[in-house]
């Protein structure tokens, strides 16, 4: 089992730009897909971006491509989501989450993103 923790929110202007990252505690990272997701205030958690264990493959929402950069860094336990472009329709609480085929996702605590207009 892995535990998240997830940094670098914060607020920005719109059109700015914002690093997430997310360590992850545990020797097997390498073997769980890490995911971004986020909550906007009264909305349900929506799936932002994901990338595999094995081969990188990356996955994202509608509203994430070609903005967000999904990336990991498998010798430091680490994944990151590099968003550009915000819109104060970005303002959520990010959180990170791993998971394998045989396991359920674990989450972090989240990081806030506030994108002002």
């Amino acid at each position: 089992q892995v535990q998240l923790v997830e940094s670098g929110g914060g607020l920005v202007q719109a059109g700015g730009s914002l690093r997430l990252s997310c360590a992850a505690s545990g020797r097997t990272f390498s073997l769980y897909t890490m995911g971004w997701f986020r909550q906007a205030p009264g909305k349900d958690r929506e799936f932002v971006a994901s990338i595999l264990s094995r081969d990188g493959r990356t996955y994202y929402s509608d509203s994430a491509k070609g903005r967000f950069t999904i990336s990991r860094d498998n010798a430091k336990n680490t994944v990151y989501l590099q968003m550009n472009s915000l819109l104060p329709e970005d303002t959520a609480v990010y959180y990170c989450a791993a998971w394998t085929v045989t396991t359920t996702k674990t989450w972090g605590q989240g990081t806030l993103v506030t994108v002002s207009s």
